[in-house]
């Protein structure tokens, strides 16, 4: 997942121009796949097991960045990429965004354009004595508007949403689940048949974490075979920090030994084992989160290769009085 291109003054979302090629240059040396995001998706949705070595490119927001620098060179290598919209920036043309004459330039070169909401608001949040009605039709509103405004503009629009600023919870996923989309959030790990269809992850890339090195770590990663999680709505608990229960699958691959989990902006967190034999474990950071959005990364090493299994959760606590919608 990607935001800006060679645009340094947002350092937390950019990618520059030299480390986007470093990266389509690795994915073409190593005979990676490169697959449309809705391909994916529907091998999802009918737990098709994905080839070896799939991927598939997003990018959120359509900033202008991404016709001058990711656009040319996708189009150079005959390689399908996403690009999730939030369509009002657009119809205000907005100087930091793509017009829609350049979006359906793109399009005739490989790109897909899909749902990233109207306004790109925090849509779990609640409006100032807004009732959960309310708030329902409201974001239901603001979807369906995004929708259509894509398929007035391209003829079509495939049944995917982007949440903004990786954000949801079970409120806003059911909105989702009654559309009939599959949605995907902001937090790293690999899309496979464990994957929850309305929270579905991706590698962001930018930053410190946009370096070739982690690019290739994150590329060749495999699912950690996560198949129940407590809590699973990432604002659901007032705890903090946050305990995480993961039950996994079996799997001897698996170097649960070496399992080991990381805090946002903390490093790693206490791991408990509640029954290894059985894969339940419990993870917990050392201190409390004070940012809005953290994170928990679990991974553990191959027996066989110098991959890791990977998963990661998302937590969410909103400083807005509103609250959020639940």
């Amino acid at each position: 997942m990607y935001h800006h291109f060679g645009e340094a003054q947002y350092p937390a979302t950019n990618v520059s121009v030299a480390q986007f090629d470093a990266h389509l240059d690795y994915l073409e040396v190593n005979q990676f796949q490169i697959w449309p995001l809705e391909k994916i998706a529907m091998y999802l949705k009918a737990k098709k097991p994905l080839p070896a070595r799939v991927v598939a490119i997003t990018i959120d927001d359509a900033y202008r960045s991404i016709y001058a620098h990711a656009y040319p060179r996708l189009k150079q290598r005959d390689w399908p990429f996403t690009v999730f919209v939030s369509t009002d920036p657009v119809d205000k043309k907005m100087s930091a965004f793509m017009s829609w004459e350049q979006m359906r330039e793109m399009q005739q070169h490989g790109a897909t354009f899909a749902n990233h909401s109207t306004y790109h608001d925090f849509l779990i949040t609640l409006q100032s004595n807004e009732t959960l009605k309310a708030w329902q039709q409201r974001i239901r509103n603001d979807l369906l508007h995004a929708q259509q405004r894509l398929i007035d503009e391209f003829g079509s629009a495939p049944a995917l949403f982007a949440y903004p600023y990786g954000e949801y919870n079970h409120a806003l996923q059911q909105i989702i689940a009654q559309l009939g989309w599959s949605a995907f959030g902001q937090q790293s790990g690999v899309a496979s048949r464990y994957s929850n269809l309305l929270a579905i992850p991706r590698y962001p890339m930018a930053g410190p974490f946009a370096a070739i090195e982690q690019f290739n770590t994150k590329a060749m990663s495999l699912p950690l075979p996560v198949t129940h999680i407590i809590p699973s709505d990432p604002t659901s608990t007032p705890q903090n920090p946050p305990r995480l229960q993961l039950m996994l699958d079996h799997n001897p691959d698996m170097q649960l030994d070496q399992f080991n989990c990381f805090a946002s902006q903390q490093g790693a967190t206490k791991v408990t084992w509640i029954d290894k034999a059985k894969g339940h474990v419990m993870v917990e950071a050392n201190k409390a989160f004070s940012q809005r959005r953290s994170r928990y990364n679990c991974t553990a090493p191959s027996k066989s290769t110098d991959r890791f299994y990977w998963y990661s959760h998302l937590w969410i606590y909103p400083s807005s009085p509103n609250g959020i919608a639940e």
